[in-house]
């Protein structure tokens, strides 16, 4: 089951950075159809944030037809967003992970890290355009 965290730092409400991981999840394979996504009543727990919060992230996400909520049961996955690039995953991210290693032999801290790789995706996401 997915674990709900949010970063004051990200820009995001609250509610859109549930939206987002419970997107990235069903990405990456993580969520699958069938999946139940956590009780209002257990992220509200574990964030300490608003109901109404949960709840309209929950129903953006069954707007777009990727949960369903069951009455009395909770809110399941009915529709995944992984495709076949699901397999190039894993060395993709071993790749990945060994040039964290080099930054972070580098010298560069978390923020340099995600300044260089979103800089750098930008740029190559404008010379695809």
């Amino acid at each position: 089951m997915i674990e709900f965290h949010l970063d004051g730092g990200s820009g995001l409400s609250p509610y859109q950075q549930i939206v987002r991981q419970v997107r990235h999840a069903l990405r990456l394979g993580l969520l699958t159809e069938g999946d139940q996504l956590p009780t209002v009543k257990d992220v509200v727990a574990a964030l300490a944030i608003n109901p109404n919060t949960v709840l309209k992230a929950y129903r953006e996400l069954e707007h777009e037809g990727l949960v369903a909520a069951r009455p009395g049961v909770g809110t399941f996955v009915t529709r995944t967003l992984a495709d076949t690039s699901l397999a190039a995953h894993g060395p993709l991210r071993a790749d990945l992970r060994r040039w964290l290693g080099k930054a972070r032999g580098a010298g560069l801290d978390d923020e340099s890290i995600e300044a260089l790789f979103l800089d750098t995706f930008r740029g190559e996401m404008r010379s695809v355009a």
